[in-house]
């Protein structure tokens, strides 16, 4: 009888101590453990980054760190750290914390415009993605990159379309570029091929005339009709004489893209660069900025008319007047001169 009871005191133990022991388990593992009042907070995990660094960045949102460490290791988390952009919700217990870290890496929204220079893109994305603007710049100009895929130090901009994609905020610098290649070449499918093909250009000659439509007017119901001109003057053997590749080219002389250049002058005409339209015949040998997907669509898409020239509207400001013979330019053009003289712009 004695020896009964000392059986059963110890199974009772046993039992309270399992009991114990499963409590302790369970309130680790789904007792909710964050300390903050928002709905919801974003970590972002470095690459790289340790068990113990990931702790100690979730220490201030948690309110027992230790058993949130208890079930990271139970869930064999710590030797699986994923960098990454990750959600926390409030009142989320250690198990849905470690399930989110590993494996719900939230993507982000890369967006980037009319950027000038790679060096100007390469700034814009580092902001929005892990990759520094310094080995985002050395991806973009990897000269092995460039030359297996068909583009130079002149076109290196060209596989950059502007608009908003979705990137893992972790994305390497070599990644990102990767992904935007393939978004170029998914931009550029059977029917744009055939309409580049049908005025006479291959892409990268069409996204280099896009670019000065794109600096030529901000107003984008416009840019067909630019686009009209200047593939008109193509097709006659004319010099594009296009401003704005006067003004690239004197930043890019200079090195100075910071340069503010509001009026081109007679002297500028004979700067000698390729990309200098008033001296070198057809499309320059590159973009001279980034342009949107309205500035190339106008030149695959443009307005069909008999015009060859334009000045800017000084009656409407942001359009042009366009004209289809030189006396008619130099009349519009004369206005034009005469308003800008009125506002002593001389550079």
């Amino acid at each position: 009888m004695y020896l009964k009871r000392i059986l059963l005191a110890i199974v009772f133990i046993g039992l309270l101590v399992a009991g114990v022991a499963a409590y302790l388990v369970y309130n680790a593992l789904f007792s909710p453990n964050t300390s903050f009042k928002q709905e919801e907070i974003i970590l972002f995990i470095p690459t790289g980054s340790s068990f113990m660094e990931v702790r100690d960045q979730l220490a201030p949102y948690l309110k027992n760190t230790s058993s949130f460490e208890a079930v990271a290791k139970r869930k064999k988390y710590v030797d699986y750290v994923k960098a990454g952009r990750y959600r926390l919700g409030r009142r989320m217990n250690n198990n849905d914390i470690i399930n989110s870290l590993r494996s719900k890496n939230l993507p982000v929204r890369v967006s980037f415009n009319n950027q000038e220079t790679l060096g100007d893109l390469a700034g814009r994305i580092s902001t929005q993605i892990e990759a520094d603007s310094l080995s985002l710049l050395t991806a973009f100009k990897d000269e092995a990159f460039l030359s297996q895929h068909g583009f130079n130090v002149h076109t290196s901009l060209v596989p950059y379309i502007p608009n908003t994609y979705e990137f893992f905020w972790n994305t390497s610098a070599q990644g990102f570029r990767d992904k935007m290649l393939k978004e170029y070449q998914r931009y550029w499918n059977d029917e744009r091929k055939k309409k580049a093909m049908a005025i006479g250009l291959r892409p990268p000659e069409v996204i280099s005339l896009a670019s000065i439509v794109q600096k030529e007017t901000a107003k984008v119901e416009e840019r067909k009709r630019v686009a009209g001109v200047y593939l008109n003057r193509l097709k006659r053997g004319m010099l594009l004489q296009a401003d704005p590749t006067v003004i690239y080219a004197i930043k890019r002389e200079s090195g100075n893209f910071d340069t503010i250049i509001k009026r081109v002058l007679y002297r500028d005409l004979e700067l000698d660069s390729p990309y200098n339209t008033y001296k070198y015949k057809g499309v320059p040998p590159g973009p001279i900025t980034m342009p949107d997907i309205s500035a190339i669509e106008a030149v695959l898409n443009p307005e069909k008319h008999d015009y060859y020239y334009f000045v800017a509207d000084v009656q409407n400001f942001g359009y042009h007047i366009f004209a289809e013979n030189l006396v008619q330019h130099n009349r519009n053009k004369a206005q034009y001169i005469r308003w800008i003289n009125e506002q002593n712009v001389n550079r």
